[in-house]
């Protein structure tokens, strides 16, 4: 056996032991990378780990992800997701389903100014579930498109993984942003469509609002959609065309809620601790998986690890297609119990190259690498976003959160795979909008 065989069995089946016994992902990632580096070089072999940690300190990229948390964060807080919801609910009550649709809506327009999976879930969940349930909205589709729409917080731009799969793979984050934008609307319009399809195959499940809304009230409504927008244009406005890199994009996005804010008159000492507080928790959480998974990274390359996995899938005799589909199963397994951005930082190195060296599109592999996170955050048994729905209702069996999410993830599987096959879907936006 060798050694590098026995390297990957050695720190994957300790970084697994650790996780089943509950250690926390960035601490199980870098006390196996740090005790292996220990085991085969000495205390000298500490270096590559600090060397991998201060590489990810000075990059100026990751100023981006405690900006756009901040965004996240403030909505949350405010009431300016509430009034939003109540524009989409107003709109859409009258359809059969249509508060499940309005709540796809929502949860698309939220992911497009939080760049995160658990502020666009529990905020929607919070203002989305109490309408729902007082019209006899069947559980399965409350907590199915509440939990499936959430995951588009880490597919539509501005979405932090995305900006760390650009950072990992040196391709531009506007264009990585484009194409997450494309599959993610796509990927809600295929909730929609299901939602609608069900309500009219079975009415009781999703039933209209009864009360007639006036035109004027709705009208009325509109107004609370108009801070929202200048958010979501002054960050995709501004990477998309060019104007600002996405550090600076994300600046422009936290001004702008705080501005927004402030005209509401939400904005008191109170509001700015608590949004700073969570803030700083949350970066904190992310940067400390950052740099356990780049420890445990270094330590795995260099002992010939990373080398050993992609010389073993290049030498497999199989199709590319077999070869792309196979990684994807890969990344959608390790959804089921690891989170994503360790995900990105473990399996990137290895699979990003390998297929590059197949002479795929590296935009429409940094997207699909994605769209599989994303599906992975509401797979049993330990998708993230399942406990963020037991959260918002403790009182619901985890069973029937389950099966609440199984039709929806069929659905992003079926556009994962159409998106594989038609690389097109995804490519030509990133073409004609973000200039080379």
């Amino acid at each position: 056996m060798s050694t590098e065989l026995l390297l990957t069995i050695g720190m994957f089946g300790s970084l697994i032991i650790c996780i089943m016994f509950g250690v926390s992902l960035a601490f199980a990632l870098g006390a196996v990378g740090t005790i292996t580096a220990l085991l085969m070089w000495g205390p000298a072999g500490l270096m590559p780990i600090i060397t991998g940690v201060f590489n990810y300190m000075w990059m100026l990229l990751l100023a981006a992800v405690p900006l756009f948390v901040f965004i996240g964060v403030a909505l949350s807080k405010s009431k300016i997701a509430e009034d939003m919801y109540e524009a989409f609910y107003l709109w859409s009550g009258r359809l059969r389903g249509g508060l499940a649709v309005g709540t796809c809506c929502f949860a698309a327009a939220l992911s497009a100014m939080t760049g995160n999976c658990s502020a666009s879930t529990v905020t929607t969940g919070l203002v989305a579930i109490p309408p729902m349930r007082s019209r006899k909205y069947n559980e399965s589709i409350i907590f199915g498109s509440i939990g499936s729409a959430g995951t588009m917080g880490i597919l539509i731009p501005p979405s932090i993984t995305l900006i760390v799969i650009g950072m990992m793979t040196g391709q531009s984050i506007g264009k990585l942003f484009a194409g997450g934008l494309i599959a993610g609307l796509l990927i809600v319009g295929g909730f929609i469509a299901y939602i609608v399809i069900r309500a009219w195959m079975d009415p009781t499940l999703c039933p209209a609002m009864e009360e007639t809304v006036t035109l004027k009230r709705k009208i009325r409504a509109l107004r609370s959609v108009a801070l929202p927008v200048l958010i979501i244009l002054s960050i995709l406005g501004s990477l998309f065309f060019g104007i600002a890199t996405p550090t600076e994009a994300s600046s422009v996005g936290a001004l702008a809620v705080l501005l927004c804010v402030m005209i509401r008159g939400e904005c008191n000492w109170k509001f700015l601790k608590d949004v700073a507080y969570q803030t700083a928790s949350i970066t904190g959480m992310v940067l400390w998986i950052m740099f356990g998974a780049s420890g445990f990274v270094a330590i795995y390359s260099g002992g010939g690890g990373i080398y050993f996995v992609q010389s073993m899938l290049m030498g497999f005799d199989v199709s590319p297609w077999v070869m792309v589909f196979t990684l994807q199963f890969a990344i959608l397994i390790l959804g089921m119990f690891l989170d994503p951005m360790g995900i990105i930082l473990l399996c990137l190195p290895i699979f990003y190259p390998v297929v590059q060296g197949l002479g795929y599109d590296p935009i429409w592999y940094g997207v699909i690498f994605n769209i599989a996170l994303c599906i992975g955050y509401i797979t049993p048994p330990f998708g993230y976003n399942l406990f963020y729905l037991k959260s918002l209702s403790p009182d619901t069996e985890m069973r029937a959160i389950f099966r609440s999410v199984v039709p929806f993830i069929g659905i992003m599987t079926f556009f994962l795979i159409v998106m594989m096959i038609f690389p097109s879907i995804i490519t030509w936006l990133p073409n004609i909008m973000v200039p080379n």
